[in-house]
């Protein structure tokens, strides 16, 4: 067996980064950019008022109170057309350009209008009040830099920047295999000896939640007939997923079967629980991730295993699973010498350090207390008994699994 560090870093060089493609703006959310986003304008593009009030030279109301002539007046998305001269002020709206000869701006709250003039109580520095031109970025500068995964704030500052269209990875195709006789899609008749399949639907909605479109092919039933005929709709996608069929055992043909059309196994078998039968290679020019068939089990390989791998295809950062620090809420026993991932919830203790809490049943079919859980406690292979209090290493699930 290898380590689960092996296995991400086996998968990772057995991927290439995806094509880039042009959308536009409105279609660029969740997209990865394939380019930097570059400012084709200048933000603001001239000094303008960051508030309501009285466009004024500095000079002028060095001494306070003191009594200006108004001279004009202007709005957002208008320009003053004269210069400010000494003893002269602008109404001035949020926004709108500082006219010529002013320098800065005295809030409203601060002065008094009376007729045609305005009485200033309260004096300004230079700049105050004013937002210089390119405050917020200016034409040629990098708002976000590739790789770099399109969130609203990023589609809002790519619009500010006036860019329409975006350069953006193509999204990987990614095809799900479920095998067994044993599972039956949700709503189906549910035979005797049958379960309900969750692997499919919980993998689709990660992929898609990743950037990816996922592809399903069905379940492949326990033939060599089936796995064979529905491994082969994969042509075309990115990466094949499947799921079951990789432990030891008569009726685990993913091995045997895919082995026959092709399949270069690159590695079996990882020292980390749950999850201790993944598999990885190539099958025709498709790279191949071979899950558990348990639910906990297949979610957890996701996060560490099939999320970089998204990732990569994408050209974005290495997304190995971010760990955080937190102490432990519960004594633990010594670990096998499997990598393990406990599955615990999150609190604080007193002094406000996160606290990592492992429920006490683990088992990798329990996927209600995957979905109760905030985190993956992680312990290392042959770790000693562990009281609570002590330092422990979590992958944090909220970003991952969001609404769950």
């Amino acid at each position: 067996m290898i380590s689960v560090e092996e296995a991400r870093r086996r998968i990772l060089a057995g991927l290439a980064v995806l094509p880039a493609e042009q959308v536009v703006l409105t279609d660029a959310l969740g997209r990865v950019l394939a380019e930097d986003l570059v400012a084709r304008t200048t933000q603001p593009p001239a000094p303008v008022s960051a508030m309501d009030g009285w466009a004024v030279r500095a000079a002028d109301v060095a001494s306070v109170p003191c009594r200006l002539r108004i001279a004009g007046y202007v709005p957002a998305g208008q320009h003053f057309e004269g210069t400010v001269g000494p003893g002269e002020a602008v109404r001035i709206f949020t926004g709108a350009p500082v006219p010529d000869g002013a320098d800065a701006i005295v809030i409203q709250e601060d002065a008094d209008q009376e007729g045609d003039a305005v009485v200033v109580r309260e004096g300004v520095a230079a700049g105050r009040y004013v937002r210089r031109a390119g405050l917020d970025f200016s034409a040629g500068d990098v708002g976000v830099r590739a790789g770099t995964l399109m969130g609203p704030r990023a589609v809002g500052l790519a619009a500010a920047m006036n860019v329409p269209w975006l350069r953006v990875r193509r999204r990987p195709r990614v095809a799900i295999l479920p095998t067994g006789d044993e599972i039956v899609m949700p709503g189906e008749p549910i035979g005797r000896n049958q379960i309900v399949s969750s692997n499919a639907l919980a993998l689709a909605a990660f992929v898609r939640q990743m950037g990816g479109l996922p592809v399903d092919l069905g379940i492949a039933a326990d033939d060599r007939a089936s796995l064979a005929a529905l491994a082969g709709a994969a042509r075309g996608c990115d990466l094949l997923v499947t799921t079951g069929g990789a432990s030891v055992g008569e009726h685990d043909l993913v091995r045997s079967v895919l082995g026959e059309a092709g399949l270069q196994l690159d590695f079996w078998q990882i020292a980390m629980r749950p999850g201790k039968p993944l598999m990885f290679g190539q099958l025709a020019g498709t790279p191949m991730l071979g899950l558990p068939g348990n639910p906990v089990s297949a979610l957890v390989c996701a996060v560490l295993f099939l999320r970089p791998a998204i990732a990569r295809l994408c050209g974005m950062p290495d997304l190995a699973a971010a760990e955080e620090q937190a102490v432990l809420g519960a004594d633990l026993g010594a670990n096998d010498r499997r990598e393990d991932y406990l599955r615990a919830t999150l609190d604080r203790t007193p002094d406000g350090r996160l606290r990592a809490t492992p429920f006490p049943t683990q088992d990798s079919s329990n996927l209600l207390r995957l979905v109760a859980a905030d985190c993956l406690l992680v312990r290392e292979p042959h770790a000693p008994p562990t009281a609570a209090g002590a330092p422990v290493r979590i992958v944090p699930l909220g970003g991952v699994f969001g609404a769950l």
